[in-house]
């Protein structure tokens, strides 16, 4: 069943995304050589909690953390493991969903660490425009396969990069995965039909080489928890935004910059009629 929400509702999941928009603005200035994986997901806990909210994280399928933290080749569902020291040149994914007051959001976010190197300057790029293109498709009658379609032909026909088929973008509030599975690949005018109140993430995930994934096993008898690897070792990046679909357009919810937001969905618009998307 796939839910649509009310103002009432969008306002409240506004207030949650605040909470994620404020951790992921502070990380921007935290994340330098040195920082420990730990130390982030400290930070982010500490400020859900002060903040009023709940680490939705915490206890889901037997994670035990706030946040999901992956560096370089991993790509997702990284646990913040003890003794991960991130440094110079690394990239860094934080990716955590809050709930304040009963109303999810979700975002992930990625981080340079330092000084990086020029290909992955170009796959953060890209991979942020990814993701602002998918949103910028998530228009009242549109359907699902104009977001996936608009992320895979950019990544992949435009700029050779891999887009991750295995996970995916989703449905979110009341809890924190919902009906509609939201895909980074598709078809144009192929899925479902989008309708004003439907609150839906986007969250391409861009590889340096193939999109194919690779489980990889925490090796810690303790905390056997499973996060993905890129299959051929290279690198990845992902951006992530909970959004509201409405009359007047896509309503980023966990939005850090309204300005930044407006700058890159005035890019994606221009490019998705230049592109015939």
């Amino acid at each position: 069943m796939i839910t649509l929400k009310s103002k009432r509702e969008i306002e409240g999941m506004r207030e949650s995304g605040k909470i994620i928009a404020g951790i992921h603005l502070a990380l921007k200035d935290m994340i330098k050589p040195g920082i420990t994986a730990m130390e982030i997901e400290d930070f982010a806990n500490d400020y859900i909690l002060e903040h009023g909210g709940t680490p939705s994280e915490k206890g889901f399928e037997g994670y035990k953390y706030a946040t999901c933290v992956d560096v370089n080749d991993e790509v997702a569902h990284g646990t913040p493991r003890e003794g991960l020291v991130f440094k110079n040149g690394d990239l860094v994914k934080v990716d955590m969903t809050v709930n304040k007051d009963g109303y999810e959001s979700d975002s992930c976010w990625s981080f340079a660490v330092g000084e990086v190197s020029q290909s992955t300057k170009d796959l953060m790029d890209i991979a942020k425009k990814a993701l602002y293109l998918g949103i910028a498709q998530c228009q009242v009658g549109k359907r699902l396969g104009d977001v996936g379609f608009a992320i895979q032909d950019f990544t992949e026909a435009k700029h050779g990069y891999g887009d991750v088929r295995e996970l995916i973008g989703h449905g979110i509030q009341p809890t924190m995965h919902e009906k509609p599975d939201v895909f980074p690949y598709g078809e144009k005018g192929k899925g479902l039909r989008l309708k004003e109140g439907m609150t839906i993430t986007v969250e391409p995930m861009i590889n340096e080489g193939t999109w194919q994934i690779a489980e990889h096993e925490v090796p810690d008898k303790n905390d056997p928890w499973i996060y993905y690897v890129t299959a051929d070792g290279t690198w990845s990046a992902q951006y992530e935004h909970t959004l509201a679909i409405t009359a007047n357009g896509p309503e980023i919810l966990t939005s850090q910059d309204a300005e930044d937001d407006a700058q890159m969905l005035a890019w994606a618009t221009k490019y998705i009629e230049e592109n015939d998307y």
